[in-house]
């Protein structure tokens, strides 16, 4: 085959490939190129070493023993007469100036491997995968892990841990020889799970310095990886963790693995993020009317569903300005606990005698949308589902999985259990006015067998077809995936959901860390972000009203407290803040995020800009006691230095409580150029720790 290459560019990154000796390799995927590229595998032919290769290798994308490659395989497997090791030749290239098409086949090892990447305007690499079997033999596959290049400029990587109610917290470590690999065993993505694998240089920051980023576009099992080998090359990598046995491919079968997303940019962190969000907003499916102000009832009313007191509820809801309520966890058969019901998706005329048609015919006529809470992939070992197929559970043998959360997991790759769960789902949404579901997900999955073989692909996969054919026999509903809050927020079902539940921990001051890195890949349209009560309920602080507000404003607001306990000075503060939602959420959900580098630690400055840098929108937040008397200016990026700027305190939710004698003369208004706000920057007044205020800039 002739040489063939192929260069993709979007205005923030370049993506260069080419075959050479029947490999692909992938020359560059990082800063725009320009100018002739024939010269480039000359230019970046190595030396020959002392003890080494006689002639330089290269292993290309499939990164292959057979090639000389010492690292980790991107595909390993073996077939039932060996087919161990593999050595694939490209046998078809073709290109356009986004996309690159190869197919690449080994004929020992009967195996095709068709690859497809795409760069997009928005700097967002998307590359898939498929796998097929051309032999007669059956070939277990164990691994298909995607590999990326990384310059030696990248020293460091950044990921998240975290567990439930502590999601997403960044840890950050230099790159060393050896692989570093961040495995997601959970069945879902997880609380542990790192939404993206990230590689930067020593002086990265949210503002600037290079960054590789990686997503896996799945919810079951992942694993991240990032490798250095003897001789100093350096990958990124991402894909599916498979169980053994779990993909066996028979003659002319094939496994797509799921899809790799991949963003370089030389603008930092939020570099990272405005990208991410940028291609997820070009999405035909991504939600296009205004995200709704949401009551969840969860932390009002827990499992004590009164009709009375919920009209109680709703009422207050009105008169604040909520746009959707939520009744969560109690309302179905048997389900007075966390103990029982799970898997029977009746109505439970105990406790809802007339159907839930009255109540919801009640919130509709305050003009409120009707949300329902399902969990419809578990079930409790009491309950009339599991009395009557205690089979359809995931499991081993005979083997009971250990209980968590007084439950177990229906096997929805099983179509009896599948298609109940559908039924039920169904007829309760067929039956009742009903615009949206908030589905659960509150246990990991252990010993998940089905039908005697590893079942948490098949699990992924019947999760996406089930929330597909709901929304196919329902257009206009909306789906919330929350699994226990955080753990089940990823790229792979964000393309079947309209919401995350972002943590089950609403205390305001926790979950400004939350937020700030969930969304460096999420935009903060699809993020649950609630005012909780006056008292967390996962941390017990209490925290003021402002501050809770202004924490919830920035993603997909709402509420989850028994308003009725607000008093009326409470409810006048959260209508004027809902109608300042409302006012600005079309700007909140379609602007830059921005998390300034701000020098105090003791402090977040963050916010959103306009594309036009016609206005922005800021949150200064107090999250300890200053150590300086008077903590450090803040300086706005991403404004029109030669415009001129008005900049003001604002306080739709009550002002933040301040220690100090004299506040600022700006917070009443000030005109300034983007310039000086950049650089100059503004003072700050002296907040009692937990606090936070809003600062307006808006070009004149």
């Amino acid at each position: 085959m002739d040489k063939q290459s192929a260069l993709l560019s979007s205005p923030t990154s370049s993506f260069f490939c080419e075959v050479q000796d029947g490999a692909l390799i992938i020359r560059h995927w990082g800063a725009p190129l320009i100018g002739d590229l024939s010269q480039v595998a000359r230019a970046m032919r190595p030396s020959v070493p002392n003890s080494g290769f006689d002639s330089p290798v290269a292993a290309g994308i499939m990164r292959e023993s057979a090639r000389g490659f010492l690292g980790q395989q991107s595909l390993v497997g073996h077939g039932q007469a060996g087919a161990w090791s593999t050595k694939f030749e490209v046998v078809a290239f073709t290109s356009t100036f986004s996309e690159v098409n190869v197919t690449l086949k080994d004929t020992v090892a009967n195996l095709e491997v068709s690859i497809h990447f795409e760069l997009d305007i928005f700097g967002v690499l998307t590359e898939k995968v498929r796998v097929t079997n051309l032999g007669e033999a059956v070939f277990y596959l164990n691994d298909y892990i995607h590999w990326l290049p990384l310059p030696r400029e990248a020293t460091q990587t950044l990921d998240f841990t975290g567990r439930w109610s502590n999601e997403r917290n960044p840890q950050r470590r230099a790159i060393a020889t050896g692989t570093w690999i961040r495995d997601s065993r959970e069945g879902r993505s997880g609380h542990n799970f790192s939404i993206a694998e990230i590689a930067l240089t020593n002086e990265t920051n949210f503002q600037s310095g290079q960054a590789w980023a990686v997503s896996v576009a799945w919810s079951g099992n992942s694993q991240y990886a990032v490798e250095r080998i003897w001789d100093g090359t350096q990958s990124i990598g991402g894909g599916e963790l498979l169980l053994p046995g779990e993909v066996k491919l028979g003659k002319g079968e094939s496994y797509d693995a799921p899809d790799l997303i991949a963003v370089y940019t030389a603008e930092g962190l939020d570099g990272l993020s405005n990208s991410f969000h940028s291609h997820i907003r070009a999405r035909s499916q991504h939600p296009a009317r205004p995200r709704p102000l949401t009551l969840n009832m969860w932390e009002a009313v827990y499992f004590a569903h009164d009709e009375e007191n919920i009209r109680k509820i709703v009422d207050v809801a009105a008169e604040v300005g909520v746009e959707r309520v939520v009744l969560d966890d109690g309302w179905f058969h048997s389900r007075r606990d966390d103990r029982s019901g799970l898997g029977d998706w009746v109505i439970d005329p105990l406790v809802w005698p007339q159907g839930l048609t009255p109540v919801i015919e009640y919130i509709n006529s305050k003009g409120i949308e009707f949300g329902l809470w399902f969990e419809g992939e578990m079930v409790n070992v009491d309950s009339d589902l599991y009395r009557a197929h205690p089979e359809w559970i995931l499991h081993e043998s005979k083997r009971v999985p250990p209980e968590w959360r007084h439950q177990q997991v229906l096997d929805l790759g099983h179509e009896g259990a599948f298609n109940h769960v559908l039924t039920q789902v169904d007829a309760v949404l067929s039956a009742n006015n009903i615009a949206y579901i908030k589905w659960d997900h509150n246990r990991v999955l252990v010993d998940a067998g089905h039908l005697g073989q590893a079942g948490v692909r098949r699990q992924t996969e019947a999760i996406y077809r089930l929330f597909a054919e709901l929304k196919a026999r329902h257009p206009k509903l909306e789906i919330e995936s929350c699994a226990s809050g955080g753990a089940r927020i990823d790229l792979g079902v964000i393309d079947y959901v309209d919401r995350f539940w972002t943590s089950d921990n609403n205390d305001a001051l926790a979950r400004q860390t939350i937020q700030r890195w969930t969304m460096q890949v999420i935009p903060p349209e699809l993020l649950g972000t609630h005012v909780g009560p006056t008292q967390g309920h996962q941390t017990g602080r209490t925290l003021e009203l402002s501050f809770r507000a202004v924490t919830a404003l920035f993603g997909h607001a709402g509420m989850e407290w028994d308003i009725t306990e607000a008093d009326l000075k409470q409810r006048k503060v959260l209508a004027t803040w809902a109608k300042y939602y409302k006012d600005n959420r079309e700007f909140l959900h379609s602007g830059r995020m921005v998390r300034v580098d701000y020098p105090d630690s003791s402090a977040y400055l963050h916010g959103v800009t306009a594309p036009d840098q016609s206005r922005a929108l800021y949150a200064y937040v107090q999250l300890e006691p200053t150590i300086s008397v008077h903590p450090a200016p803040m300086k706005f990026p991403h404004l029109n230095p030669e415009a001129t700027y008005l900049v003001k305190a604002v306080h739709p939710a009550g002002r933040p409580r301040y220690m100090l004698v004299e506040t600022p003369e700006w917070l009443s208004g000030i005109e300034l150029s983007g310039s000086v706000l950049a650089n100059v920057g503004i003072s700050v007044p002296i907040l009692a720790p937990a606090n936070a205020f809003l600062i307006e800039i808006t070009r004149t």
